[in-house]
């Protein structure tokens, strides 16, 4: 009798599709958070195979800084139009003109963390139950030991010891009113696994993950994309390099690495070799050694 063996990438693949199929089968008003990053770019191929030819039964939810990479945005509206489903938009600058949350001042200053009070602005809106997201446990700590099924209060809020058992890949999405859960189809997944699988799926993604030219300072020893969001001064050196990222945030955030990689090919083989996460590039998980527990405490993604 002939033996059938799963690739990894397929394994992987069926484990993101059934967890999809869960979400869509264990409650009422899911969404699947979507940034513009490789990650929740991956999740919507994945959506693809799980529901199609049927329309997907959530809609994106993209929350917006106001502070994204042009690229990203453009990337976002022509994916959404391609596929054909429905896109979501809570914009960080209405929270801050209710006066729900207040503007960082300073030469550090950013929006993300802003985004927590949006998201669940939006998520009281629109009566989500669960939110789809792209995080990986390889990517940080405080993630590393989140379950694929994450239970949050009634504000949002995430308790490290109030997570469920995932025996047997059984997932527990019973829920009191008021509660959400955020469901990570991909936990399990690496950096180099999402790339391996970008890579044999063909999935395009915004230029920036791509080697480039681009005008940069360095700030707090990470190389930033000059822009007006970083309250730039006389201080800050503003010098041509080719760079490239490996994550896609808020741009008074999200750090660049200097990189000839413009294939691929080339960013797997990069990616094989580095020693440091992906997060390390970002500017909002080195305000403290707990930052990211923190936020997730508060709500965050």
């Amino acid at each position: 009798m002939s033996k059938y063996n799963l690739d990894y990438l397929d394994e992987l693949e069926a484990e993101a599709i059934h967890i999809l199929r869960e979400v869509a089968g264990q409650f009422e008003k899911p969404a699947l958070l979507f940034s513009g990053g490789k990650d929740s770019i991956t999740l919507v191929r994945l959506a693809e195979k799980a529901f199609r030819p049927g329309k997907f039964p959530f809609p994106l939810v993209h929350i917006d800084t106001g502070h994204n990479f042009e690229e990203t945005i453009t990337y976002r509206d022509k994916m959404v139009e391609r596929i054909g489903e429905k896109l979501i938009i809570g914009h960080v600058q209405d929270s801050i003109d209710q006066g729900k949350v207040v503007e960082q001042k300073g030469k550090n200053a950013s929006r993300n963390s802003l985004q927590t009070v949006t998201l669940l602005d939006t998520i009281a809106l629109h009566g989500f139950d669960a939110c789809i997201g792209g995080a990986r446990r390889d990517e940080e700590k405080a993630r590393a030991k989140e379950r694929i099924f994450s239970v949050r209060d009634e504000f949002g809020q995430w308790d490290p010891k109030r997570q469920r058992p995932e025996l047997w890949n059984i997932y527990n999405g019973k829920i009191h009113k008021g509660e959400n859960v955020r469901v990570f189809p991909i936990s399990n997944w690496t950096e180099l696994d999402v790339w391996n699988y970008i890579k044999r799926e063909q999935i395009e993604l915004p230029t920036i993950y791509f080697a480039h030219n681009r005008d940069v300072i360095t700030r707090n020893g990470q190389l930033m994309a000059a822009s007006p969001f970083l309250n730039m001064d006389d201080e800050d050196v503003v010098e041509h390099k080719k760079v490239r990222f490996r994550t896609v945030g808020d741009m008074s955030c999200t750090a660049a690495v200097e990189s000839d990689a413009d294939q691929l090919e080339d960013i797997i083989a990069e990616i094989s070799a580095s020693k440091i996460s992906e997060r390390g590039a970002r500017m909002d998980d080195k305000v403290s050694e707990a930052a990211m527990e923190d936020r997730k405490k508060g709500g965050y993604f």
